[in-house]
């Protein structure tokens, strides 16, 4: 082992801090040229035994002061490493306060959602209260209590989804109705359901298997078909505008008698034609009727006492005519980008 050269211990030592840029680096220098077992430092003291004893103490000294200067070297070189990472970090993460901020986009409820709130709005100004009731369904509610026998079109496997134990998904929210009605509530009864209900039938532009529907239902002793027409009115002019023009048509319906439609002149074309209205200048907006004898005997009331006004709005429809959109299905295609342009649509 030959005698240690201190100048070439730090010429060596600073070749190598001056090629580091992170603290990994200056921990393999500090192994390989300072600190560790077999470390170039450790060895030039373990060479001091070559040295001839009368020099011995002045090399050693050397080396004690170059390990030093060593040892502070890398600890200035450490705290510009550190420095130095900061400041790269500040630069990336730089923002500038004065400017302006990227607001996120804000969420929105669904067209439907803004339909049924606005029409719910619109009957608790007449007393209405919202009530709800299951999807899956019993027959008797469905069908029966509803004046429609077993022998009606509609409880054909083509019209009704029928599921496991003889009950069916719902083909209209009057079910909630029947049910308000089997209670037997005191009178005057005032109430508006909606939600899901499910047609089995083909899907085109206009036709889904699932869509939504609002239902009103009011009982009282001395109402008259003129209340209708009244309430039907107001109903329309109110979601719609009074400038509106309003008619009303025959209509049936197995638990109203008698039944009558409701159309308004259509907002597009103005009442001139077009694809909106399928060129009639009108869209049809309710289905609604005097609750038929019928029903108030299977539920334990005396027609001849009181009476009731049924009336309900396709939700899906009028969402579809308020947002612009010629086919129904666009509304539950879980497209965010046709979402938001409906949301901007819908008045």
């Amino acid at each position: 082992m030959s005698q240690p050269d201190v100048d070439a211990l730090m010429r060596a030592f600073r070749e190598a801090l001056d090629k580091a840029s992170d603290p990994k680096d200056l921990d393999e220098i500090r192994r390989v040229h300072t600190a560790g077992r077999k470390s170039a430092m450790k060895d030039a003291f373990r060479a001091l035994r070559e040295v001839p004893p009368q020099e011995r103490p002045a090399v050693a000294k050397a080396l004690n002061e170059t390990r030093a200067t060593m040892e502070a070297e890398l600890e200035a070189a450490s705290h510009q490493i550190e420095a130095k990472a900061l400041q790269d970090q500040l630069d990336a993460e730089w923002v500038d306060l004065t400017m302006p901020g990227v607001a996120r986009r804000r969420g929105a409820r669904h067209p439907l959602t803004e339909v049924e709130d606005q029409c719910m709005e619109v009957l608790r100004r007449l007393g209405f209260q919202w009530v709800d009731g299951p999807e899956v369904e019993h027959p008797y509610y469905n069908f029966d209590a509803l004046n429609i026998p077993e022998h009606h079109p509609a409880r054909d496997m083509q019209d009704t989804f029928w599921v496991t134990g003889g009950l069916l998904l719902r083909s209209h929210t009057t079910t909630v109705q029947a049910r308000v009605l089997q209670q037997q509530p005191p009178l005057p009864i005032r109430i508006a359901s909606m939600g899901r209900v499910y047609r089995n039938e083909a899907v085109d532009s206009t036709h889904v298997a699932m869509f939504h529907q609002l239902e009103g239902l009011w009982i009282d002793k001395g109402l008259t078909f003129s209340h209708l027409k009244g309430i039907l009115s107001f109903i329309a002019h109110a979601l719609y505008g009074e400038d509106r023009k309003t008619r009303f048509k025959p209509k049936f319906y197995p638990y109203t008698e008698p039944s009558v439609g409701v159309d308004v002149s259509c907002g597009v074309c103005g009442g001139t034609g077009c694809e909106a209205c399928h060129d009639t200048g009108w869209v049809t907006i309710l289905g609604a009727g005097m609750v038929h004898p019928k029903v108030f005997l299977e539920f334990g009331y005396d027609p001849r006492e009181i009476s009731g006004i049924a009336f309900g709005l396709g939700t899906t429809r009028m969402a579809a005519q308020w947002s612009g959109v010629v086919k129904i299905k666009s509304l539950y295609d879980q497209d965010l980008r046709v979402l938001r342009a409906l949301h901007r649509g819908v008045a």
